[in-house]
């Protein structure tokens, strides 16, 4: 028998709005509409179908301020992590928003309505304090806390929505239920009790026999239920880690596991989380949930110190455990015992027994370089899939960014490195010229700095996408903005899969040297006035402070400044 839903009723506003449903589509043509973030479109989804029950809508400043500062709504439900919709207050003003007022969800994907949202307040959050309560501190070294400062935007608004379509997904429909269907389901087959195991990585023969040993010490059965909505950056991709997971399911027992997919936009909000994950899975008829060790915690702050204790999230479950109504399954770290052949739990082992591990960091690095990774770690078919998304350093793909003054020889430099990885082979190489990205993808941008920025995050996407595909990248902007550089490298980082591989070469050749060789004389334009906004005349170029490679063509010949770059790609194994 399924969990009962937290809060007593299951609140799948899909369900209770169908009826409406075409009235509600028909009303959203003629509401003033607001495109939601990947984030909203997540929180979204799991309001709609009753996730996240009890909530109805995005969070009002009275339940906000309740929930950053006591864990529970305005009503004294406990609900630990804040819902909200952030508007910006162009957006306020553009659309009218206003308490009372009624505003459509456009889906950012395909623009199609997705909810209506009745206007309830709108307010102006406290960041810090949100950080500090929900976060535990307001640092930028946490991703949420991050996300929070740089991208949520500076008003709140709540209210109710209601239902007139879920978000349509193209990937892996087969995994994707709804807290009613997985309830559903777990109806049919009799499964009486559920252990739900929350992932956000690829999962190996550790966490099989961890997540078998907790359903066979409960005689329940199993739901593997990972996060495919927004997670940690620099996670594998989603699309990897199901593969991953369809190969590892045939591993267990027949008839003991269902994979079942989240679309959730996690906070890595360490203990707050897990209780937040606990009410998810309630919501999704689970009985009991494992939490492990730094359960969603996000790693080290800004003094390089872990975040959350390794235990503070199933302390907080369990102080909390009457309330959420479902049982916590504690675990330790599983490790490897060569003698027997088997997992157990590192607090189980007997003293002097040698075990075996494989670190994240060995793992990926086994990946990298194509080292053999033991079949007591992992099965061949998840090996398989995974070197299938992470080829070996030499396969995968890399983006060389030059920045420089307007005729240091970057442009030079970049086409000598083309001619010179071409010449290698083993990868398509994309050459991204300033000049060529100004008139081929950006004409209609001026030299604001607005617009220079823009025009630098074009590249970056574009480099991104190039690099996915194993491509080598050489951009050659004069990109003189060290927060656009930032913003460039955090693209490709994230977006850049298997090729997020970014070096930046500094081309420092000094003003006098370049503007004394300029034959086209457009320095002499911009000291004259005739050209507004020149970089290294009337409009600054800060110099980086992170390149991998400074090269100064009054210093260095082109061909010992390309052989330098050439041997920078060799030390990083990507040649």
């Amino acid at each position: 028998m399924a969990n009962t839903p937290h809060g007593g009723v299951l609140k799948d506003l899909l369900v209770r709005d169908e009826p409406r449903q075409q009235a509600l589509a028909e009303e959203a043509a003629t509401l003033p509409d607001l495109v939601l973030t990947d984030r909203q479109l997540c929180d979204l989804e799991l309001i709609l179908n009753g996730g996240f029950s009890p909530l109805e809508g995005f969070l009002n400043e009275a339940d906000y301020k309740s929930v950053v500062e006591t864990l529970r709504l305005a009503d004294g439900s406990l609900f630990p992590i804040p819902i909200n919709l952030d508007v910006s207050a162009t957006d306020i003003e553009r659309l009218g928003i206003k308490p009372g007022a009624r505003i459509s969800l456009l889906d950012p994907r395909d623009d199609e309505a997705l909810a209506i949202l009745t206007v309830e307040d709108i307010y102006t959050p406290n960041k810090p304090l949100e950080a500090e309560r929900v976060f535990g501190a307001d640092d930028s070294a946490h991703p949420a806390v991050a996300y929070l400062h740089n991208r949520v935007k500076e008003l709140y608004v709540g209210g109710k929505v209601e239902a007139i379509k879920a978000p349509a997904h193209f990937d892996y429909a087969a995994l994707r239920y709804t807290p009613s269907e997985l309830r559903a389901h777990f109806k049919k087959l009799a499964w009486r009790k559920v252990v739900a195991f929350q992932t956000r990585n690829p999962m190996h023969r550790a966490h099989r026999e961890l997540t078998v040993r907790a359903a066979r010490q409960r005689q329940a059965n199993i739901l593997i239920q990972p996060v495919v909505g927004l997670t940690k950056p620099g996670d594998v991709d989603h699309y990897t880690r199901v593969r991953v997971y369809e190969a590892l399911m045939p591993k267990y027992p027949n008839g003991m596991a269902h994979l079942a997919l989240l679309p959730l936009a996690m906070r890595m909000a360490g203990p707050r989380e897990a209780v937040w994950h606990s009410i998810i899975r309630k919501n999704f008829g689970a009985t009991h949930f494992i939490v492990g060790r730094d359960h969603a915690g996000p790693g080290k702050n800004s003094q390089g110190k872990d975040f959350y204790g390794p235990y503070d999230a199933q302390e907080l479950v369990t102080k909390y455990k009457d309330e959420l109504n479902i049982e916590m399954v504690p675990f330790q770290q599983m490790t490897y015992l060569p003698s027997t052949d088997e997992y157990m739990p590192v607090d189980e082992v007997p003293a002097g027994v040698q075990t075996l591990d494989i670190s994240g960091t060995e793992l990926r690095k086994r990946l990298r370089t194509g080292a053999p990774i033991p079949d007591w770690f992992s099965y061949d078919t998840v090996v398989k899939v995974l070197r299938e998304s992470y080829p070996p350093r030499t396969k995968q793909g890399f983006v060389l960014f030059l920045t420089g003054l307007y005729n240091s020889g970057k442009d030079t430099i970049a086409r000598a490195l083309q001619v010179t990885l071409n010449q290698q082979g083993g990868r398509s190489v994309s050459l991204l010229l300033g000049e060529t990205v100004r008139s081929e993808l950006s004409a209609e941008l001026g030299f604001s700095r607005e617009d220079r920025h823009k025009n630098i995050q074009r590249i970056a996407f574009v480099s991104a996408e190039l690099t996915r595909a194993g491509a080598a990248v050489i951009a050659a902007p004069i990109a003189p903005y060290a927060h656009s550089r930032k913003a460039a490298k955090e693209t490709i980082l994230q977006s850049g899969g298997s090729g997020a591989n970014f070096f930046l070469i500094h081309v420092a050749t000094p003003l006098e040297h370049c503007e004394k060789f300029d034959r086209k004389g457009v320095y002499k334009k911009a000291r004259a006035g005739e050209i507004k906004g020149f970089t290294g005349i009337d409009d600054v170029y800060e110099a980086p402070t992170d390149a991998d490679i400074v090269a100064d063509t009054t210093q260095q010949s082109i061909p010992e400044i390309v052989h330098a770059i050439v041997l920078l790609l060799e030390t990083n194994g990507l040649l």
